[in-house]
């Protein structure tokens, strides 16, 4: 009787269950398969976005190779260049007001303006000073005697640098370079702490923005020294979403260049780069699949209200005189749709001054090399051509030069314009992800429990092996199907992390591995690894079946008793101690959530 009592304290059944066959047991696993399967199969389909990629390999020929910018000049004008003038600094502070929140912020500006040579009495040194008038001066035109007219550095253009993407962004870290050479070449220029309040990268405010920076404008506008009709703007990259709230704004706004300008929506601009980055880091079909997924969130679900900007693009944010540069590493931007799309707005609100140029070797912020390293300097002439623009610009000159000029440009995929919202999935995706956490945290729990009675069980007098009581082998299944699982799941962190990491390269202005590597292998790998996952968990289920049918309880009427027996341990199905059978079924529902978030990124598209 004691014999008896201690096999059921270790969970055996003191009535074993009759075996089946192997075709009765197939006979059962492979609807359960199937049916498993099909749930997954069908949910990856049902997230699936559509995207088409083409035209790919779009180009646009340049009409030169030079990028210099010229300009008639009859009037003989003096047109200041890089280094005519010494540079001098002082800060000046506004206070800008968030109107959606009442929030303020104290923004510092740095201004640095031109000011004479030391020893040196004509406009800044330039010999077209004496035959002409120069840039920036007040007195008297003398064209037609030839006399040595002296700047009095008054009447001054003016510039205003605007932050591309990222949370901070001072005067001090910003713009340095380029804002000192246009200054020695006559302008004023304005460079400020970024307008951010409380929001980050994602929550952004854009008309905010736009209204912060226009203060600083009217604050250039205001000096003595600037001829408020000729103050304009650069804009970088996410800022050239400001930039076009800004244009509404302030109309008034004299020129602006634009630093490999975001042209589209948030969505269709960002969707574009991660697609575009993807697939030159060589990353598999597989992983493309998730960009769609994930710009196709309807992101006002969790409040974010920028993935869709109302009016962009937009006429106005092209209306006054533009200059417009990309580099050839700059992997981020629609270079060609983007072009295309600029001049055609331009053309609609009348404009027809828009000049574009190509840098090669040049990334996203026109810089050579990586960004990594410090120190980076700009492409060869991008600060000298767009200053001579700006000069002459200013100057009302009309331009000889080509308006489209350097390399040419490149774009491999095209613009996903036809990117929306997608609700239904968005919120399926939520509750999945949430409901996932929720169940690895219950999991991990049950797990550490029962890790400590185990350990107990085996250091105590009697050094129980199996203190959790697991029958017909279920114990070393659930082991072995979490594992897996689990190893699946770190698969594809892996490889999805790689993917990343090679797209923060491209973004810095490395070159792609010419190898993808786990970018390319890993995802059909982890698509065959949970097709067998999900065979394996059907052999378990299967044979939960086969053994609770060989205790009686899915006949009609259960054989008395039955019920109880397993329920008390004493003929147990899955485990004779409670937590065992709690530690099983928390952890296979687990673990489906796992293949249900597979499914949900696209692993089950065959």
């Amino acid at each position: 009787m004691e014999r008896v009592t201690q096999r059921e304290k270790m969970g055996e059944s003191t009535q074993p269950a009759q075996s089946w066959g192997i075709g009765r047991r197939l006979m059962l696993r492979v609807p359960i398969f199937v049916i498993l399967l099909g749930i997954l199969v069908y949910v990856s389909n049902a997230t699936t976005v559509s995207w088409n990629n083409e035209p790919t390999g779009q180009t646009i020929a340049s009409l030169a190779a030079d990028t210099a910018v010229t300009f008639d000049n009859p009037r003989h004008v003096t047109l200041h260049q890089v280094g005519d003038y010494d540079v001098t600094e002082r800060t000046m502070y506004v206070t800008a007001t968030r109107p959606a929140t009442g929030e303020k912020q104290r923004i510092r500006v740095l201004i640095r303006e031109p000011k004479l040579k030391t020893g040196n009495g004509d406009a800044g040194g330039t010999d077209d000073a004496k035959n002409g008038t120069s840039l920036g001066t007040n007195a008297a035109n003398d064209e037609q005697s030839g006399a040595t007219v002296r700047s009095s550095l008054d009447n001054l253009p003016g510039v205003v640098f605007m932050h591309g993407a990222g949370h901070g962004g001072t005067p001090d870290d910003s713009f340095g370079d380029v804002a000192t050479s246009m200054a020695s070449a006559g302008f004023v220029t304005a460079v400020i702490d970024k307008p951010i309040w409380s929001t980050n990268d994602v929550t952004r405010d854009y008309p905010a923005s736009a209204a912060a920076y226009d203060q600083v404008v009217d604050l250039l506008r205001g000096l003595d020294n600037v001829d408020s009709a000729h103050v304009g703007i650069y804009a970088t990259s996410e800022s050239t979403w400001i930039s076009s709230y800004l244009l509404r704004q302030d109309p008034n706004i004299a020129f602006q260049i634009l630093l490999s300008p975001m042209v589209y929506t948030p969505r269709q601009s960002l969707g574009f780069l991660a697609a575009q980055d993807f697939a030159l880091v060589g990353a598999n079909d597989g992983y493309q699949s998730i960009v769609r997924r994930v710009f196709s969130a309807d992101a006002t679900v969790i409040g974010l209200t920028n993935f869709d900007l109302p009016d962009v693009p937009n006429t106005a944010a092209y209306s006054i005189p533009t200059f417009v540069a990309y580099g050839s590493k700059d992997v981020m931007t629609a270079q060609v749709e983007g072009t295309e799309t600029i001049f055609d707005l331009a053309r609609q609100a009348g404009n027809t001054d828009v000049t574009v140029r190509a840098y090669p070797i040049a990334n996203h912020v026109m810089r050579l090399g990586s960004d990594e390293e410090p120190g980076t300097p700009f492409a060869d002439d991008y600060v000298r051509d767009l200053t001579d623009w700006a000069v002459g610009t200013v100057a009302g000159l009309v331009q000889t030069s080509e308006r489209v000029a350097g390399d040419s440009l490149y774009q491999s995929i095209a613009v996903p314009d036809d990117l929306t919202a997608r609700r239904g999935m968005t919120v399926y995706g939520l509750i999945l992800h949430a409901s996932m956490l929720v169940m690895v945290l219950v999991d991990l729990i049950v797990t550490i429990a029962a890790a400590i009675v185990t350990l107990r069980a085996r250091l105590g007098r009697r050094r129980q092996r199996n203190a959790l009581g697991f029958a017909h082998g279920f114990g070393n299944a659930l082991l072995t199907m979490t594992l897996t699982t689990l190893a699946t799941l770190l698969l594809f962190a892996a490889g999805l992390g790689q993917v990343v990491m090679g797209v923060v390269r491209l973004a810095w202005g490395s070159a792609p591995d010419d190898d993808p590597g786990l970018t390319q292998w890993s995802w059909p790998v982890i698509q065959i690894v949970c097709t067998l996952v999900v065979w394996a968990w059907s052999g378990v289920f299967a044979r939960l079946i086969e053994v609770a049918a060989s205790r009686g309880m899915l006949q009609w009427p259960p054989r008395a008793g039955s019920i109880r027996a397993v329920v008390s341990g004493r003929e147990p199905v899955l485990a004779s101690t409670r937590l065992g059978r709690v530690l099983f079924w928390i952890t296979a529902a687990t673990m489906l959530y796992v293949l249900l978030f597979f499914a949900f990124w696209g692993l089950f598209v065959y």
